[in-house]
């Protein structure tokens, strides 16, 4: 029987969006399939792996009545990127087969019951809904998401810590060692709310979202929370855990102002980070008037140093940090200028945007 036709990308380009969050290989079989459904003028494909689920939707480029089906998600994306762009494709199904045909190319993938495919549960008890342009979340994930623990034993740490609180919105990452936080002032005024959304929540919707001012709605649930924006829908649970008290790792007597250059010290650091320890990856910063001193050096005894124009007038400090730490906010800012605070060698360095109460990101020291 017949499901649809279609052409290659109206199939391809939703099914990629949602492929990204399933399992190859699952103890579940049915997660690593893909949810197909039509329904009247709407073709969705949905999948999930228990904890986040992204559904998208396609309304032109296709024709076939009604049906749902489920079926390899990973396979099948395979099979559409390697036929021929602006290829008709048709979907076929018989005795438990998924038969896609394209010009004189037949695939037969094994298919489960769509009654079997566990769509999360939808949150309906909302908190909060806020609305931004696609752009301006992007930039805001942007700036702190690269500070998220990766498996670490702290769970909680494992993802991001989105609060609502008056007419802020607020998104912290840490690991323990280094911490972004970075905020932006709402249309409207909401209750505090504070949920941590998991790691890969984050890298998906930061993948997903465009540079562009089409809006993205944010529902805040209880124990959910639900991105919609384009033809796209994600939803997520939230990480059950404390987050810890952000306000007390950022230094407050840091009296040391360093001003420098963005793109002039992240080329030194790149350059001085090609001779650092693979496995510590420590540099020291070492502080004189006007002039920052970078040194990294390894096991093997070979030594970089870079020295860089900055504006500096404190005392002379020589501190220790991992490289990878500064090299990730250098990376993924877009400023010209940078504040940096340093108090002693026992400090955390406070890194600030000049003008914007709304960055912060902090590092912890590491004797060298």
């Amino acid at each position: 029987m017949q499901l649809l036709q279609a052409e290659r990308d109206s199939l391809l380009k939703p099914l990629a969006t949602v492929t990204g969050i399933v399992e190859r290989r699952h103890t579940l079989p049915i997660l690593s399939n893909v949810l197909i459904k039509k329904e009247g003028d709407a073709l969705s494909f949905t999948g999930t792996d228990l904890e986040i689920q992204i559904s998208s939707q396609q309304t032109e480029g296709f024709s076939g009545g009604d049906f749902a089906i489920t079926v390899a998600a990973k396979k099948m994306s395979d099979i559409l990127r390697a036929i021929p762009d602006k290829t008709v494709v048709s979907l076929e199904e018989a005795e438990g087969r998924l038969t896609i045909k394209a010009g004189k190319s037949r695939f037969a993938l094994q298919t489960l019951p769509a009654a079997d495919f566990p769509e999360l549960a939808v949150d309906t008890n909302l908190r909060a809904t806020i609305r931004l342009p696609q752009g301006q979340l992007k930039a805001l994930l942007g700036r702190v998401q690269f500070a998220m623990a990766h498996q670490d034993i702290r769970y909680y740490l494992n993802g991001l810590f989105m609060v609502t609180d008056g007419n802020l919105l607020k998104l912290v990452a840490t690991d323990g060692h280094r911490l972004g936080f970075v905020s932006t002032e709402l249309a409207t005024s909401f209750e505090k709310n504070e949920v941590i959304l998991p790691r890969k929540t984050i890298l998906e919707l930061f993948k997903l979202l465009g540079d562009v001012d089409d809006e993205v709605t944010i529902d805040i649930a209880s124990n959910q929370v639900k991105f919609s924006f384009g033809k796209i829908v994600i939803h997520s649970k939230v990480v059950d855990g404390k987050f810890p008290d952000y306000n007390r790792v950022i230094p407050q007597n840091n009296d040391k102002l360093l001003t420098v250059d963005r793109q002039a010290l992240l080329s030194s650091m790149q350059r001085a980070a090609i001779l650092s320890n693979e496995k510590f990856r420590g540099v020291r910063l070492v502080l004189t008037d006007s002039t920052l001193k970078i040194l990294c050096n390894n096991n093997e005894q070979e030594e970089a140093q870079e020295e860089v124009e900055v504006g500096y007038s404190g005392e002379p400090l020589d501190i220790g940090f991992n490289i990878q730490y500064l090299l990730d906010v250098l990376t993924n800012l877009s400023v010209e200028t940078l504040h940096c605070y340093f108090g002693d060698v026992n400090s955390s360095v406070l890194v600030t945007i000049p003008d914007n109460e709304h960055f912060k990101y902090i590092v912890m020291p590491m004797r060298i």
